[in-house]
């Protein structure tokens, strides 16, 4: 290729997605070079030339609750299915965050600091490897490898141990004296895909994660008076747990009401489990980016189900597993339900597609397939809004395979909405705003960067706003905008496209563009890549009689739906409504007109998700 084709290419292809009217937004070169190697395309869907590589895991650990000691051996089957042929291949260590010397930027206490995984074996293709074919550095090993070709598969066996983390509970780590949750706790091959090759961002502590999807099976060997809870089915029930244990999960599996597997009678008999020093408990999950897994010798377990799928009459069952001395956990298997339901039927209004999600009991706010680890919460206003905030991430990041390393906006935005939306269903005297004061006291700051802006090189405020509260305004006024049943339509377009797989920015904004059938590139530009700031204020009022007109003037640059509440003296009131549209073409004012039905008195501009730095002039009173 000549320097002038190179220099041309680029330009060429901007000027291409331009006139198609599907990307006239800013892409960087290494994501503009996926539509030319067709791996994604213009209108959103995967390219005729998208590929992913996948891996087939078996996992056999032996975890000591007493020591804390976790020793297991993984068996890979890796299928390159990318056009390139592989000479390295980058594994995952992601305990080693808990390793001296690695580079983090979360609190690790003294006690906790480890020498990290520490690998005994390593075979490529049953041949034994020396070690000084890896090199590991803080969360990353990299293993020099026999050529893997295009379409080949290679095998590795690793054999390796680390020590569970104990005080520093950063998303696992023991939970009490007989409980823990366990994650990211067998090396596993990092993504290598069309955009950046292989992920090197190392695991510090708050940016989460990037994973293919595999196929696992685990073997979990812990004492005979511990229970496990794990990503994927239990394929040995009968073989670790009693008949009336077993008898019961059967039942939860088939009914809607709330059933109780574990009690704490259960618990004071000691009939849980079968005979046994020790149990291996076999569970196996499939098209799924991570298996993570819990133990406990005292929690209870609360199990209901439901039909997901009226089309197949699947079920998921739904499980709450935790320390009957927290109280406020007795209604999360409810709640859990509740959000599994609201999930199916009515926002994203996808049948939920696990078999079980079970939420335990632990000390953190975080979300692994089909599982949960949440603290207990001091009202229950906040366990519902904790409850359905994690398990929404069911649908983001886990079926759609997104990078959260780099875009956690395209996760952590729809747990948002996913929270504001869900939390009114189950309690509708619940008003959830969570993270929108953070942002309107940070937006225009020097903190206040563009959602666009990669996770990692997030500062200050944007660390939150950025992924959690401004994302999740943008898919609301789009949501308004479009109205529930378009914007359905665009977004059931973006899953059926990319679950399973592993969609970038400009896939979601295309596939929510060629779904709706509208191009909405001047709001994605206007609130996902610029800078700016959302402020709206009431500019003039005039009324003769009951006929009012009221000018409401974009003083930011953000757009932001116009909601206008008139208050009568009654003490009743009135919403004046109109989406962002209103802004569309640049326009800075929007002109309402009404007719009062009582007297007024005052007129208020904004509601609770529609952000605005300066509330001082949204208000007018009425002489």
């Amino acid at each position: 290729m000549t320097v002038l084709h190179k220099l041309f290419l680029p330009f060429l292809l901007l000027l291409t997605l331009h006139s198609f009217a599907q990307i006239t937004l800013p892409a960087p070169v290494n994501l503009q070079k996926t539509y030319i190697q067709g791996t994604r395309s213009l209108n959103g869907a995967p390219g005729k030339n998208y590929w992913q590589n996948r891996a087939d895991y078996l996992i056999k650990v032996n975890f000591n609750p007493e020591t804390r000691v976790l020793n297991g051996t993984i068996d890979v089957d890796y299928l390159n299915n990318s056009p390139d042929t592989l000479k390295q291949v980058y594994f995952k260590l992601y305990p080693n965050l808990y390793k001296k010397g690695s580079i983090r930027n979360s609190v690790i206490q003294p006690e906790d600091v480890t020498d990290g995984v520490q690998i005994q074996q390593l075979s490529i293709n049953q041949q034994p490897q020396e070690a000084r074919k890896w090199r590991i550095d803080g969360t990353n090993m990299v293993l020099t490898v026999p050529a893997i070709a295009p379409s080949k598969q290679t095998h590795f066996t690793i054999r390796y141990s680390y020590v569970l983390n104990k005080g520093s509970h950063t998303r696992t780590g023991q939970v009490d004296s007989g409980a823990f949750f366990v994650a990211y706790f067998f090396p596993r091959i990092a993504v290598y895909d069309d955009i950046d090759g292989w992920n090197r961002y190392p695991y510090r502590g708050s940016e989460e994660f990037y994973n293919d999807f595999c196929h696992f099976n685990a073997e979990i060997t812990v004492p005979g008076n511990y229970q496990v809870w794990a990503t994927g089915n239990l394929k040995n029930a009968g073989e670790v747990y009693t008949r009336h244990i077993t008898d019961r999960i059967v039942a939860a599996e088939k009914n809607d009401a709330i059933t109780d597997i574990i009690t704490t009678s259960d618990l004071k008999d000691g009939k849980i489990t079968t005979p046994g020093t020790s149990h291996t408990w076999k569970f196996e999950a499939d098209s799924v980016t991570d298996l993570a897994f819990a133990i406990s010798n005292h929690y209870v377990w609360k199990a209901s189900s439901l039909v997901v799928d009226p089309a197949t009459h699947r079920r998921t069952r739904v499980d709450a597993v935790f320390n009957p001395n927290h109280q406020d956990y007795l209604t999360v298997a409810e709640h859990a339900r509740k959000t599994v339901e609201a999930m199916s039927y009515q926002f994203p209004k996808w049948p939920y597609p696990y078999p079980h999600e079970t939420v335990f009991d632990g000390l953190d706010q975080m979300e692994y397939p089909m599982m949960v680890n949440d603290n207990p919460t001091p009202t229950v206003t906040d366990e519902i809004e904790l409850t359905d905030h994690e398990i929404f991430h069911t649908m983001f990041p886990f079926y759609m395979g997104i990078n959260e390393t780099k875009y956690a906006w395209m996760d952590e935005g729809w747990a948002t909405i996913g929270e504001w939306t869900i939390s009114p269903i189950i309690d509708p005297k619940i008003v959830d705003d969570y993270g929108m004061d953070g942002y309107n006291q940070s937006a225009g700051t020097e903190e206040d960067l563009p959602i666009m802006t990669l996770t990692p090189a997030l500062i200050g405020a944007s660390k939150f706003t950025d992924c959690y509260p401004k994302p999740g305004m943008g898919y609301w006024y789009v949501k308004d905008m479009l109205g529930d049943e378009l914007f359905t339509k665009a977004l059931h377009y973006y899953i059926g496209q990319w679950h399973g797989k592993h969609p970038m920015p400009f896939d979601f904004f295309n596939c929510m563009n060629t779904g709706a059938g509208i191009n909405l590139n001047w709001f994605w530009k206007a609130w996902f890549f610029d800078n700016g700031v959302p402020d709206q204020a009431i500019t003039q009022v005039t009324h003769q009689q009951s006929k009012y007109t009221v000018t409401i003037t974009n003083v930011g640059t953000k757009p932001v739906p116009v909601n206008l509440t008139i208050y009568y003296t009654d003490g009743t009131n009135q919403l004046v409504h109109r989406s962002i549209v209103c802004w569309k073409d640049e326009q800075k004012t929007c002109v309402l007109n009404f007719t009062a039905q009582k007297p007024v008195t005052k007129l208020v501009l904004g509601t609770t998700y529609d952000a605005d730095v300066n509330k001082a002039n949204n208000v007018y009173i009425v002489k």
